[in-house]
């Protein structure tokens, strides 16, 4: 029998750090939210008896089954801009964080197993397992300084902001 390699746990006072992500690496996630939300809304669809009318409906239901919203605050000094989001018990390894010059994106996917019990169940409340959100900044950011720390489930992101550009004044030479 292998010694299985000991986890090494995270203090919980310790920010642990999250991964960025370029916002590229996200479209293929994306579209599979997309699929599997699409997916739930059909059935969705098919459970009221294929009654038309009520699309956005059953897409906005089968969205909130899927998805978990994430809230987040976002602030702004002189020089960078701080976002705060809630994402409880969802571990660093779970999270994927996009960053383009004017958009954020923070998406995560919690793996969870079922433990089964003798006792019956009368009543169980949960949230998704799955949570995404894309927003749009309120000015550009340098992504190559941008930095993201997961403590107590709230993902901290300090984003400097985009050097502005400089005016250069043309000065004439005589031929």
């Amino acid at each position: 029998m292998e010694k299985q390699p000991e986890a090494i746990a995270q203090p919980e006072n310790e920010p642990a750090r999250i991964k960025l992500l370029p916002g590229s690496d996200l479209f293929d996630r994306i579209q599979e939210l997309s699929s599997s939300i699409a997916r739930r809304a059909f059935e969705i669809f098919e459970n009221r008896g294929r009654a038309f009318g009520r699309d956005l409906e059953d897409w906005l239901r089968a969205e909130s089954e899927i998805l978990h919203p994430v809230h987040l605050d976002i602030a702004e000094s002189g020089d960078a801009f701080t976002v705060r989001a809630e994402v409880p018990s969802f571990s660093a390894k779970e999270l994927e964080v996009g960053v383009e010059p004017r958009r954020l994106t923070i998406s995560g996917r919690r793996k969870t197993s079922k433990e089964h019990t003798s006792k019956k169940t009368i009543y169980t409340e949960g949230c998704s397992n799955q949570i995404y959100r894309a927003i749009d900044l309120p000015g550009e950011v340098d992504t190559s300084k941008v930095t993201a720390t997961l403590k107590n489930g709230v993902l901290e992101l300090s984003m400097p902001k985009a050097a502005k550009a400089q005016k250069v004044q043309i000065e004439e030479k005589a031929a």
